[in-house]
């Protein structure tokens, strides 16, 4: 191995040449930055960076240090480029703060605030971007409010101070109708009141804000003031007047109605319309031309007509119009009009000032809720929007809505300005669903072009196909995909349903023909059926034949679903007919009735109503009744002679043994008749001749082995499965068969078939059937009752000992015997004694009923100790003794409830 040296002979190179050189060249932000520039790692540079920021530098600071820094570390950079769009964003609020703040100042410092303007700074402000939340916009903004706030409840004050001006007229013209003693009592408290009402009203014309209320508020306090001072000075005039005219006689009276006759009637002098009446003629107004007077009144009448349609309608513009025109004519013939007439007038003229005001009033509420329903439109909860469609009309309605507003009264700028916006907001919705709907509606009209040119095609390639039903089929389809083809424009869907419909008819061309050659045949059937069905004699054979090849071509040439049913009406009804008449013919053969179906339908009768008397013994007798009568033959039956074929057909083995068996078979029957006429006492000569047998035509089997005595069966393998074999001398070890297939040795034994009398009418076995039927469960029914009360009866004979109330055997039914009800009465009628635990779970065994849980282990124990008894009769043997030893026992709830449980088993079965 090679030694080396330990020592290098290569210079040594310092170790960290670089980082000495580093600090030795500081970077000239890092003494800014707190040494971010000379941090080790990103992490360190991102914290010193995070702690120079949070002395909030200057923003030229910032941008030198994030000029260099983006070079060296981005995510520290970050943090830099952050701060700087903050500021950058501050800056921009500010500008837009102080924009705002000036328009605010703007609109504070006006001496005439218009409310609409107001609102619209607060919204156009938000959707500026202005800070609202943060001062100075904050303080504009409540500044504002309130303002807004004050001139609203200026307007409210006046409109109550309008009505209490209406009111305290009507309180002032209520008091002209009373007394004038009356109305001089409440001139203080009215003084005092007007004098308020005025304080009030002059305290509104007084408020800083009383220029920025609504032009129409103003003229309608200036009007209430106006109007409540002067019946105010003409009611205290009056007030004055009558007290003048109360003390001094000489005073003129009152010019209030009522005033003046109570002090006229006070002065004794006569009333009003006597001295009307004593006055003279001579000091009559002067006589006006009645044709000058006649004028004013037409004239007036018809702009008070006029004025009053117009208010009646609620045109508020017109109803102004009209008021005015009424004005101007009142002006040239108000002289010559009456005093009802000129209160119609001023009626008319106060109802339209209200209609204007109240017009105006009621146009900016209704402007109010349709912009709060516009702007509502897309705030709308999750889930509900509105759809493309219901925006439009949604819109479409709002606009309308608000042309007839604009119609009751002046136009609001302002709110149309919201309303403006918010419909062309909400329009938005409505040219995306425009757009989407050209676009479906270009992509349905691509869809239905291609499907005519697939019908074309498919009209080509099946022309000479004979599969008219898959040929209905495809068609079908095809016209079923035109229709839910999509919504295109009217114009452009009349422009394809020719092509459609001219495309669809080429294609149908074949099966139109064979259709129409398949109605010609099936014409031709029903034609056929016509004929059947009209024939004295109904062909089934013929009938069914041409019901199969209606199906067949009905399966092959399929039609139009209603045309075709229309055609298996046709086809169907003569052949209907036909079966309705031989039914009918049937029925009325069938209602004939001989004298025994009536016999039986009388019984029957007889039968229910004994059901519904609920008598079982009258039951029992209408069911013998009916029964006898079921037996029953007619009268020309039973003058009929009986006749009773006995003859008996012979089978042998041949036509020689024909005979033999033949007088066999006689001799047989002469012994039995032998038999029976020895039997019977009655003289043969009475009985009625038998007929001779027929000739045997032909034996069945005579061929067979071992039929034949002389012929023995030729050996062989043995029968089939099943079969007996023969003996080994090849006898049949069964012995010859009888005479007649049914008759002879096999079936001889059987007694002869009762003879029943003709068959009943399908009216009368039905009646009698159905009679039976509910006899029987009545019956069962009243069984059942029976049984309840009879053993209801049993057990209140156990509880008080007493042993008439046993029922007799007839109501305890026929499982009991006089013996076991004779020891009843005597465990009843004796005293108490014995215990009936074991007695009881006998019965429960005997009755297979289950044994209650406390007593199931006695119930197993006994069990067990019977297993070893075999010789001793079974519960179900002895349950009438057992019953006897409960019964005299002491009776008890529980026992009485187990025991009667048990009997009720065993008495039913």
């Amino acid at each position: 191995m090679f030694s080396f040296p330990r020592t290098s002979k290569m210079p040594e190179v310092p170790e960290t040449p670089a980082p000495a050189l580093r600090s030795s060249e500081p970077h000239p932000l890092d003494g800014l930055t707190g040494g971010a520039f000379s941090a080790a790692t990103s992490g360190e540079r991102a914290a010193r960076i995070r702690d120079w920021l949070a002395g909030q530098p200057a923003p030229e600071q910032l941008q030198e240090v994030f000029k260099d820094l983006s070079q060296r570390d981005k995510g520290a950079a970050r943090l830099v480029r952050e701060r700087l769009d903050e500021i950058k964003r501050a800056r921009g609020q500010e500008a837009i703060a102080a924009e705002w703040a000036a328009k605010a100042e703007a609109l504070l410092a006006a001496p005439k605030l218009n409310i609409a303007d107001a609102m619209a700074w607060q919204r156009d402000a938000a959707r500026a971007g202005a800070p609202l939340s943060r001062e100075p916009l904050a303080d504009f903004k409540t500044r504002l409010a309130e303002r807004v706030k004050v001139i609203e409840d200026l307007q409210h004050r006046v409109q109550v101070q309008r009505e209490a001006a209406v009111l305290l007229a009507q309180r002032i013209e209520v008091l002209s109708t009373k007394p004038w003693s009356d109305a001089r009592d409440a001139v203080d408290t009215l003084r005092a009141d007007v004098q308020h009402w005025q304080d009030q009203a002059g305290e509104i014309a007084g408020d800083a804000n009383w220029g920025s209320v609504d032009a129409r508020f103003a003229p309608m306090l200036d009007a209430s003031r106006t109007q409540l001072l002067a019946v105010w000075d003409a009611f205290q005039s009056a007030v004055a007047q009558a007290q003048a005219a109360a003390t001094d006689p000489a005073a003129p009276l009152p010019p209030v109605p009522v005033w003046a006759e109570a002090l006229r009637l006070a002065r004794g002098e006569p009333a009003q319309a006597e001295a009307d009446k004593a006055a003279p003629a001579a000091k009559a107004a002067p006589a006006v031309d009645p044709a000058v007077r006649e004028q004013a009144r037409a004239a007036v009448q018809e702009a008070l007509e006029r004025l009053e349609a117009e208010t009646a309608a609620g045109h508020g513009k017109a109803s102004a119009d009209a008021a005015a025109a009424l004005r101007a004519v009142l002006k040239e013939h108000g002289r010559h009009i009456d005093t009802a007439l000129e209160h119609k007038v001023n009626g008319a003229l106060v109802a339209a000032g209200e209609l204007e005001g109240w017009q105006r009033w009621g146009a900016d509420q209704v402007r109010a809720e349709l912009v709060a329903k516009a702007e509502a439109l897309l705030k709308r909860p999750e889930g509900q929007a509105l759809g493309g469609r219901k925006m439009q009309e949604t819109l479409r309605q709002l606009r309308d809505m608000w042309k007839q507003a604009d119609h009751g009264g002046a136009p609001n700028h302002a709110l149309w300005k919201r309303f403006d916006e918010a419909c062309t907001e909400a329009h938005k919705v409505v040219e995306a669903w425009l757009d989407k709907i050209k676009t479906e509606a270009a992509e349905h009209k691509a869809q239905r072009v291609a499907l005519i040119d697939e019908v074309k095609a498919w009209g080509l390639a099946h022309t000479a196909s004979l599969d008219w039903k898959s040929q209905y089929r495809a068609l079908q389809q095809f016209a079923a995909r035109w229709r839910e083809g999509g919504h295109v424009s009217e114009k452009v869907f009349a422009e394809l349903q020719p092509l459609w419909k001219a495309a669809l008819d080429a294609a149908a061309v074949p099966l139109e023909t064979a259709q129409k050659s398949s109605l010609e045949r099936r014409h031709a059937m029903i034609a056929e059926a016509v004929q059947l069905g009209a024939a004295p004699s109904l062909r089934i054979d013929a009938v069914k034949a041409l019901q199969q090849r209606w199906q067949a071509e009905a399966q092959a040439v399929p039609l139009d679903r209603r045309q075709e049913q229309k055609l298996w009406d046709a086809f169907r009804k003569p052949i209907d007919d036909a079966f309705n008449r031989k039914s009918a013919e049937r029925e009325q053969s069938a209602v004939a009735l001989g004298a025994r179906d009536r016999a039986v339908l009388e019984a029957a009768k007889a039968l229910e109503a004994a059901n519904a008397s609920g008598d079982m013994q009258r039951i029992r007798a209408a069911m013998a009744a009916l029964d006898a009568a079921v037996r029953s033959r007619d009268e020309e039956q039973k003058q009929a002679p009986a006749q009773v074929d006995t003859a008996v057909t012979a089978i042998d083995s041949g036509a020689e043994t024909g005979a033999a068996g033949n007088a066999d078979t006689q001799a047989a029957a002469s012994s039995e008749s032998a038999d029976d006429g020895a039997a019977d006492p009655a003289p043969a000569e009475a009985a009625a001749p038998k007929p001779a047998p027929r000739p045997v035509v032909a034996v069945r089997g005579d061929d067979r082995p071992g039929m034949r005595r002389e012929a023995p069966a030729a050996p062989g393998r043995g029968g089939r499965p099943g079969e007996r074999r023969d003996s080994r001398d090849g006898r049949d070890m069964r012995g010859p068969r009888g005479e007649g297939r049914f008759g002879g040795d096999r079936f001889g034994d059987r007694a002869p078939r009762e003879d029943r009398g003709p068959r009943l009418g399908d009216t009368a076995f039905r009646a009698q059937r159905d009679a039976l039927e509910h006899a029987q469960a009545t019956l069962r029914k009243l069984a059942a009752q029976a049984h309840g009360e009879a053993l209801t009866q049993l057990l209140a004979a156990w509880e008080k000992r007493d042993a008439a109330l046993v029922p007799s055997v007839q109501e305890l039914g026929g499982r009991v015997s006089p013996a076991v009800r004779g020891a009843w009465v005597q465990a009843v009628g004796a005293a108490p004694a014995g215990d009936a635990a074991q007695a009881l779970l006998r019965l429960e065994m005997a009755a297979e009923l289950p044994t209650p849980a406390e007593h199931l282990d006695a119930r197993r124990a006994l069990q067990l100790h019977l297993l070893t008894r075999r010789n001793d009769p079974a519960p179900a043997q002895t349950w009438g003794q057992d019953a006897a030893r409960v019964l005299a026992a002491a009776s008890d709830p529980g026992s009485a409830r187990r025991l009667q449980g048990v009997l009720k088993v065993l008495l039913r079965a």
